[in-house]
């Protein structure tokens, strides 16, 4: 008696379910790559605003904390060494706008201080940092 065998079918790699994994890895490194924000500061209260504020690069930021502490795109600096490491940091950019990061509980005196020593190096464009806080209806 003779058994009849059934032809051996080629293997075969499917495509599509490849494509599909794929294609969701891409969406979801897209998406979590557009949530991914680029702070050079450090993280403070700031005050809240109405208004949304213009996108700005924040290359150059002064973060003022609300203990008085000082920081320089995330180093810690004194009130006095400030121009010196500010004129350091712009050398490259002179024209570059200093971002004022300040905790809303901060002296007014304080940053006004800061302002003005980064102004003995010649900084002439200043932006102040707000929360957005959309109005409630």
């Amino acid at each position: 008696m003779k058994i009849e065998r059934k032809p051996l079918k080629k293997a075969r790699i499917e495509i599509i379910p490849m494509i599909d994994v794929i294609f969701f890895l891409l969406v979801f490194f897209m998406i979590s790559s557009l949530a991914h924000e680029k702070f050079n500061s450090v993280p403070v209260n700031l005050p809240k605003t109405a208004s949304n504020p213009n996108s700005i690069p924040q290359k150059i930021t002064l973060t003022i904390e609300k203990t008085g502490d000082l920081y320089l795109n995330k180093n810690k600096i004194t009130l006095e060494s400030l121009s010196e490491t500010l004129a350091h940091v712009m050398r490259d950019m002179p024209d570059e706008t200093v971002i004022i990061n300040a905790d809303q509980g901060v002296n007014y005196g304080l940053v006004m201080s800061a302002m003005d020593e980064a102004k003995k190096i010649g900084v002439r464009k200043f932006a102040l940092l707000s929360q957005f806080e959309r109005m409630k209806k």
